[in-house]
């Protein structure tokens, strides 16, 4: 079963983030707990853990504002 990693609200009010880098190639192995891509709000940048072990599919790309709860990506 796949995991959606989803863009998550670092901060009260968060309506969207910035999808600054991936710090992992599509198709690669992941461990839970291991960051994987970067995202800026309005105040800091800040590394976000992947929320399951598996491989990756990315669906999202760097530069791009997404909204909160958007899937950025899934793990299998």
């Amino acid at each position: 079963m796949a995991t959606d990693v989803l863009l998550p609200s670092l901060a009260f009010g968060m309506e969207a983030g910035m999808l600054t880098e991936w710090l992992v190639s599509d198709g690669a192995s992941v461990t839970e707990g291991e960051m994987i891509y970067a995202l800026e709000s309005e105040k800091s940048v800040q590394e976000i853990e992947s929320p399951a072990s598996g491989i990756i599919s990315i669906k999202a790309q760097p530069g791009q504002e997404y909204p909160v709860g958007q899937v950025l990506a899934s793990i299998a």
